[in-house]
Parts: C-alpha cells; sequence; structure tokens
C-alpha cells in the first residue's frame, strides 16, 4: 500500500493548487444588441450570430 513517507509542507501543497482556482468566463458585447454573451456562442437577447438571425429572439 502506498503511503507517504514524510508529511507534504504547507508550500509544496500550496504550490501543487496554485491551478485549482475558478477561473472567471470570457463574456463579449453582441455587435446587435450590446448584451453580453459567450463568445462564438448565440445571443441569448436578439438570436443573432455573426451578424445574421439564427434563433428567434427570447422575450
Amino acid at each position: 500500500m502506498a503511503v507517504p513517507k514524510r508529511k507534504v509542507s504547507p508550500s509544496r501543497r500550496n504550490m501543487r493548487r496554485a491551478h485549482d482556482s475558478l477561473q472567471s468566463t470570457a463574456h463579449n458585447e453582441c455587435s446587435n444588441c450590446g448584451e453580453l454573451k459567450r463568445p462564438h456562442h448565440v445571443c441569448a437577447s436578439c438570436g443573432q450570430y455573426d451578424g445574421r438571425d439564427v434563433v428567434e429572439a427570447s422575450a
């Protein structure tokens, strides 16, 4: 059975966890209506993608 030989120091433990934090999600402004939307996704408020109507606009 694998058991650690020595205690992991707080510094080493925290260096391992350095990349585990939550990243903020990216948002762009819609070129048609100005609402915030995810990049490369259809705008939820106006239904446009890449300058053309893709879905019906939600009320």
